[in-house]
């Protein structure tokens, strides 16, 4: 029974306070980027980096139906939130579509697969390799840039360019206000958006070896359509604790990802026990933190422009459970391309 538009009572109480956490994270953040000293605006900046990543993984629940029990609901809140997560230059349905093809499909389908443009394109790559030995996300913003003009990059977006120039003038409008009245907190949401990107790039890295297939927009059925023993088998979850499975909280348990694409429509606060359900005190499948760490700080260059291994499946599981495969990059839910 729904409660409150939400699918039910646990759900309001769950995705209340998460909203509600949003709300003040993006609101507190910002205000203390503008009115605040140093040591207030370094912490504004972490707190609005989480606020959005918080936001970003409820955009995520949003696609699946999650948080509302009616459709339009979930639509609504998560077109709500592209503009918090700053993805809303593109369409929500979009977004949705595309990753909903990622579960159907078991494979990580898109139009724009960058390994292969860094391979044609190497002054590029090797500026972009070159930022990222810094942890600077180059590669990502990339795929943000091109985001920001999607329907002038890709053709089958020709009829969003007036929506995408509305919005790419009221979002940059709203910047440049605030770079000319408050430059430092400019610069803080700067820094706090690229510690979203950085996060939810560091989740996502390890969770398939799919590899990426430039066909989202081509009439083409994908070899593992709807086989759940293939996409089980090349799923893998990271949380970033099994000892304090509160600390999941901090990603919305974005990491019980096996448990996800079990049950896909399963609300994030659910899937630690579904997780246990499915896999009871058998870590065998699950990709520790320090090994996705070390993953992440060892391929941060590589993984621009290619994998470090080829193996996939168990080979595959082995080599990240010690911090040994370059994972994926700049693959994220909120492109819609």
């Amino acid at each position: 029974m729904s409660f409150l538009g939400f699918k039910d009572r646990e759900g309001a109480v769950y995705n209340g306070a998460a909203l509600l956490y949003v709300g003040t994270g993006y609101s507190l953040g910002l205000y203390a980027l503008m009115h605040g000293g140093i040591w207030p605006s370094v912490l504004g900046a972490l707190w609005l980096a989480h606020a959005m990543i918080i936001a970003a993984y409820l955009l995520h629940e949003c696609g699946h139906n999650a948080i509302f029990s009616q459709n339009k609901g979930n639509a609504h809140l998560g077109s709500i939130l592209t503009w918090v997560t700053g993805s809303s230059y593109g369409t929500y349905e979009d977004i949705r579509v595309k990753h909903f093809r990622h579960h159907v499909d078991s494979a990580d389908v898109m139009w724009f697969e960058s390994r292969q443009w860094f391979n044609t394109h190497p002054i590029a790559a090797r500026i972009v390799q070159f930022l990222e030995w810094f942890y600077f996300p180059a590669h990502d913003m990339v795929m943000h840039f091109i985001m920001i003009f999607g329907s002038f990059i890709i053709p089958a977006r020709r009829d969003q360019r007036i929506r995408n120039s509305i919005v790419i003038l009221v979002r940059g409008s709203l910047f440049f206000l605030l770079a000319w009245a408050f430059p430092s907190a400019a610069v803080g949401y700067f820094i706090a958006y690229l510690l979203m990107m950085t996060v939810l790039r560091f989740m996502d890295a390890l969770q398939h070896d799919y590899g990426g297939t430039p066909v989202l927009f081509e009439n083409v059925k994908m070899p593992h359509r709807g086989d759940r023993v293939y996409e089980q088998a090349h799923t893998f979850s990271n949380p970033l604790s099994l000892r304090h499975p509160w600390i999941n909280v901090l990603v919305l348990n974005f990491g019980y990802h096996n448990a996800h694409h079990a049950k896909p429509t399963t609300p994030w606060f659910r899937l630690p026990a579904l997780h246990r359900e499915l896999f009871g005190d058998d870590d065998s499948r699950v990709i520790l933190f320090w090994a996705s760490f070390k993953s992440f700080h060892r391929y941060r260059v590589s993984r621009v422009v290619g994998e470090s291994t080829s193996q996939e499946g168990e080979a595959y599981l082995a080599l990240a459970r010690v911090g040994n495969v370059s994972g994926g990059n700049a693959v994220s839910f909120l492109t819609s391309f």
